[in-house]
């Protein structure tokens, strides 16, 4: 089984139990990883939980495209969302911006768009990026697109839930701002995983290995979501599961 799995597939199921009992996700146009773990969610729930996906134009539409799903989120009607980042700190940061001394940057990512606001009003926020390098995961971002903490006195129903990377996923402490090692990847280790991030996280003394699903899970994902991922992202769905 551990063989079979491709490093697509393992981030999908390490998805997967961060999305237990939420009825609404929401996911974005260029998200393929965590839009097929909302899938395999629902599938799981038997359609019991409503995934969303920006962009799409067949089974998933938001009506009124990004307008949509910022009212939506504003009125607490989105349980989870994913962001990724070309930069992740240890206290939850994301840069969306660049690298380098702002506005002079050497050099440009795509863009925030609405990752600030969403990052505010959506209970649970995945981070998740594949790459796991120190230049990805740095001791401070050169740019804050959206925020990980805020000010006590600031209302913010939402905020970082978990990290989610090709190595290991963290939880996040939003009390003591910092991430927690909760279980690295087959083929990984704690040093594999440390010396591959660039800031301080907190590693318990027994990490285990992330479980592997079950057989009737993975047919599951390789089959019927699968061919429902097609219809937004053929190219990965012809990449991952051919």
């Amino acid at each position: 089984m551990r063989d079979m799995l491709k490093v697509e597939e393992t981030l999908i199921f390490s998805i997967l139990p961060l999305l237990q009992g939420i009825k609404h996700v929401a996911v974005g146009a260029s998200s393929p990883i965590p839009a097929a773990a909302a899938m395999l969610m629902r599938e799981r729930s038997k359609g019991q939980v409503r995934v969303s996906i920006l962009g799409n134009t067949e089974q998933y539409t938001f009506t009124d495209g990004g307008r949509e799903l910022f009212d939506l989120a504003g009125q607490g009607r989105i349980d989870a969302f994913f962001l990724s980042g070309g930069q992740i700190d240890g206290e939850a940061n994301v840069n969306l911006v660049g690298i380098g001394e702002y506005p002079q940057m050497r050099v440009r990512f795509p863009g925030s768009f609405g990752s600030a606001y969403l990052y505010y009003v959506v209970p649970r926020v995945i981070l998740f990026r594949e790459e796991h390098t120190a230049r990805v995961f740095v001791d401070k971002v050169d740019f804050i697109s959206a925020a990980g903490g805020s000010e006590p006195y600031v209302n913010r129903p939402g905020g970082p839930y978990a990290l989610v990377t090709g190595r290991c996923v963290m939880n996040f402490n939003s009390a003591e701002r910092c991430f927690v090692l909760v279980s690295v990847h087959p083929g990984e280790t704690i040093q594999s995983v440390q010396e591959n991030t660039g800031f301080d996280f907190i590693c318990p003394d027994d990490i285990p290995e992330t479980p592997l699903p079950n057989i009737d899970l993975l047919d599951c994902l390789r089959g019927s979501v699968a061919d429902q991922l097609a219809a937004t992202y053929p190219t990965f769905v012809e990449r991952v599961f051919g």
